[in-house]
């Protein structure tokens, strides 16, 4: 008779720990792919463009909404969503001209639009999608509830100094709750999984257009 583990179908999905890049957790290498590919530009105008605009906008209207007896909250997947075909539509339309800067060149139109500037864009607009800086609450209280005024610097300070000890408390944390790999955050996986599947749609588009 065939023992325990000679009828297991399964093959053992054991992870070496000297294996630098697998995460052990099975939810996030089923996800996340632990390749690279150094060749594809990410500081692109597009970047920055959409990724400026994105944040700009999503600060905006998400302070505007919080004001709001139910505040409208625009997250960051839709940015996610939208900026994908508008990606693509500015790597169709701008100019490929490089322009000379001393030994280094520049060019609005380095290629198709890839997922690392995708992603860069998304980061962007999560630093407007998470509603409003704590610090302006305090300040909206005191002038519509104490009805007292406060100088624009004293609560740009007040604003800054809040979302500064937040930066440097998750600096503080990262190698608790960042660095290790059994610190892993499931929400993040949904938009991974998203990345990486619009990427897969475009590779394939481009390898159907070729043939």
């Amino acid at each position: 008779m065939s023992t325990l583990d000679e009828q297991n179908p399964f093959p053992s999905t054991a992870i070496d720990e000297d294996d630098d890049g697998v995460s052990p957790v099975e939810e996030v290498r089923l996800t996340v792919t632990n390749t690279d590919d150094p060749t594809l530009p990410v500081w692109t105008f597009r970047m920055w463009f959409l990724g400026l605009i994105s944040c700009a906008l999503l600060s905006f209207f998400n302070q505007f909404f919080s004001y709001r007896t139910e505040p409208l909250v625009i997250t960051q997947t839709i940015v996610q969503v939208a900026t994908l075909p508008i990606g693509h539509f500015l790597a169709a339309v701008l100019p490929e001209t490089k322009f000379q800067f001393g030994s280094k060149s520049f060019t609005l139109n380095p290629g198709p639009f890839n997922m690392k500037e995708h992603v860069l864009i998304s980061i962007f607009a999560n630093g407007g999608s998470d509603g409003s800086a704590y610090g302006v609450y305090i300040v909206t209280i005191i002038k519509a509830f104490y009805h007292r005024n406060i100088s624009f610097l004293s609560g740009w300070l007040l604003i800054i100094t809040t979302q500064v000890l937040g930066y440097g408390w998750a600096g503080l944390l990262r190698k608790f709750v960042v660095e290790p790999s059994h610190m892993w955050w499931p929400g993040t996986l949904v938009q991974v999984s998203l990345f990486r599947n619009t990427d897969r749609i475009r590779k394939v588009d481009q390898s159907s257009s070729l043939l």
